[in-house]
């Protein structure tokens, strides 16, 4: 329902007038979906309404060649143009079947859906201030065409579809508008003056043969740049048609505001393919050891590769390059999009998955978590020589960190974060993550009890910043948009320890996750005495939370109404209940005492939070689960500690912190 005006005041909609529209969000406008082919028709559901709203689908097969495929609502379903090809609009009742109100219907081409193949997928809904699609027949003189972006576009793409003919792009990024390249090719940027007059409502087109036969019918694709629109203010930005130049080492930083999850970007002062890299197929921070992010190309119809391919490194505000593919001193402009989701979660089944799963020693096996899983947690459940509850991320790739330990991040062949079902990394998956059939790790052993905890990023929730030390102090961004409550922070490429930072502590203090201790002398060189707010962290000078030159990953939680709560208690050695604010109770539960000595407790609904035992392990220690005790009880609220529960948990008069989800 619209968003109502209140106490008789004025109300308008992010475009300026009218009353209050319902926010615009990107997860309701753009979807980058993976999908496994079956050989016969499937539906994608990606929550994207392409039967009302209108829009464009992009698919390309990954581990083989096919075409890139451009399916769009005004020329209809099973017709398709091929950015890697002049040729004309081709019409297949068997490629992409019809645009749904929550995604698309797939029939059993091979382009498209050949069984058991890897496939990716780019949706773009129409909405102003984001994209839109139009169609227009040529005149070969000047023509002016109109477009319901709402905005000055930042990228403007058109491809005959009648007869064949070059896919033009006209970009903000090059010289200027008055320059162009061609999708399906490499070359550089040259004058065209293809476009002219670009602005909020309409842009002109030359008589040019390449964008505008006489009776030649046409498609243009408009991109928006930084116009707002989005956000519960209406002012977020969700694309971003920019350029930048590498130094004379291949060194750029291009700040966004936001993180990406999608970046095409081209070379412009010399020939360069267009780069497709996504967070779904491989999108990382920048690693401890170079490994290329998988690539696809829009000019060409080859595979996805990885090794040479240009990659470029995520950061929580933007990108970089990573100086090994990419040209020195070189222009290129890309295309930016924000990661989702920007909602705040109202159900913390949305966000998190406890899930116990039993091994099969099968190679690249999918846990199904139900969730897209951005992190996880998992460990078998007997007792474990190292490494405790192994965690691993979308953000880090296939790199993988003890909580019991301090080792530096790690990965090993058939070990934990290996190839899933499909084709990419650990996390190409939209329900799951990937595991392999490593004795080391035994996160997947034959007939063996597993444990994993499923995290998807999320506002007010859950949020992940790699970052690079500076050896002084500073602050780093991050996208949680509320301020984060706990924080547990790991050297990537180095042994110190898991530092710690809880809101219900000073901020000159800190907890250790792979130790038992309390909470050591006060440091102000941890978070540099001061507290992390909505938009960044600080960090001091300490080498464990700030080293020079080293690269660090950051997990930071909040209390998310109904969702998640991050809180503390006084014990009172008896029965007390914890208030978290759920209605069904805590599907996860993470206790440490602070006042002294004790174990970082974790309990989960996947193996029983019940009115009896109730299983638990520790993060701090390889030690097998413990089944045979009653430390918390059920309670729809949050939960409830039982009087039983041992003075690491509940003893009186001491302080603790504890962490749930609904």
């Amino acid at each position: 329902m619209p968003l109502q005006a209140t106490s008789g005041a004025a109300s308008y909609d992010a475009f300026g007038g009218g009353v209050a529209a319902e926010p615009n969000y990107i997860e309701d406008v753009f979807s980058t979906y993976l999908y496994t082919g079956n050989g016969s028709t499937q539906t994608i559901t990606n929550n994207i309404d392409l039967s009302t709203k209108g829009g464009l689908v992009w698919t390309k097969r990954r581990d083989n060649t096919s075409f890139n495929g451009f399916f769009d609502t005004i020329r209809g379903a099973t017709n398709y143009i091929a950015s890697d090809n002049t040729d004309a609009q081709i019409t297949n009742a068997t490629t992409l079947t019809a645009f749904n109100s929550n995604g698309f219907s797939l029939g059993a081409d091979g382009n498209v859906n050949r069984n058991t193949n890897a496939y990716a997928s780019w949706t773009f809904r129409k909405q102003p201030k984001f994209f839109d699609v139009v169609t227009y027949t040529g005149t070969g003189a000047s023509k002016t065409i109109t477009h319901s972006l709402g905005s000055t576009p930042g990228c403007i793409i058109t491809k005959r579809t009648d007869s064949s003919g070059p896919w033009a792009v006209g970009h903000r990024g090059m010289t200027s508008f008055s320059y162009g390249m061609y999708l399906n090719t490499t070359d550089a940027e040259s004058f065209q003056a293809w476009f002219s007059n670009v602005g909020s409502t309409s842009f002109d087109i030359s008589g040019s043969s390449d964008l505008n036969v006489n009776g030649g019918i046409y498609v243009a694709y408009v991109f928006a740049h930084n116009a707002g629109g989005f956000g519960l203010a209406g002012t977020d930005n969700v694309i971003s048609c920019g350029s930048f130049t590498t130094d004379g080492s291949a060194n750029a930083t291009v700040d966004l505001g936001y993180e990406p999850q999608l970046v095409i970007a081209k070379r412009t002062n010399s020939t360069g393919a267009w780069c497709i890299q996504d967070n779904m197929r491989g999108f990382t921070a920048k690693p401890t050891s170079y490994s290329a992010n998988p690539i696809l190309f829009a000019n060409s119809s080859d595979a996805e590769i990885k090794t040479g391919a240009n990659t470029l490194q995520m950061t929580a505000t933007g990108f970089t390059t990573d100086n090994i593919s990419y040209n020195a001193s070189s222009t290129y402009i890309y295309i930016a999009i924000r990661r989702g989701p920007m909602k705040v979660p109202t159900s913390g089944t949305s966000v998190f998955s406890p899930v116990a799963y039993t091994g099969t020693n099968v190679d690249n096996r999918l846990v199904n978590t139900g969730i897209v899983t951005d992190m996880t947690m998992a460990r078998i459940r007997t007792a474990l020589s190292t490494g405790s509850f192994y965690t691993a991320d979308r953000l880090r790739g296939d790199y993988f960190i003890g909580t019991a330990v301090t080792d530096a991040e790690s990965t090993d062949a058939d070990s934990f974060m290996t190839p899933t079902v499909g084709y990419g990394n650990s996390f190409s998956a939209m329900n799951g993550f990937g595991v392999g059939n490593d004795a080391t790790r035994q996160l997947n052993q034959s007939s063996t009890s597993q444990l994993s905890y499923a995290f998807q990023r999320a506002p007010s929730f859950f949020d992940e910043v790699c970052y690079t030390g500076t050896g002084s102090a500073t602050t780093f961004n991050h996208n949680l948009g509320v301020v984060p409550e706990l924080m547990i922070v790991k050297e990537r490429n180095g042994a110190n320890g898991w530092q710690v930072y809880s809101a219900s502590l000073t901020n000159t203090e800190y907890l250790i996750l792979n130790t038992s201790a309390g909470v050591p002398a006060s440091s102000a060189t941890r978070w540099n005495s001061t507290t992390p707010t909505s938009t960044v962290f600080s960090v001091g000078t300490h080498g464990a939370t700030n080293g020079s030159g080293q690269n660090f990953v950051n997990y930071l939680f909040a209390t998310c109404a109904g969702v998640s709560k991050v809180g503390s208690y006084t014990g009172n050695g008896s029965t007390q209940i914890i208030d978290c604010g759920f209605t069904a109770g805590a599907r996860f539960v993470l206790i440490k005492k602070t006042s002294g000595t004790g174990s970082w407790y974790v309990w989960d609904s996947a193996r029983g939070i019940v009115s009896g035992n109730d299983p638990y392990l520790l993060l701090n220690s390889t030690a097998a689960e413990v089944t045979n005790t009653d430390y918390i009880d059920t309670y729809s609220a949050g939960f409830e500690i039982s009087s039983t529960a041992p003075s690491e948990i509940n003893e009186n008069g001491g302080s603790f912190i504890f962490f749930a989800v609904s």
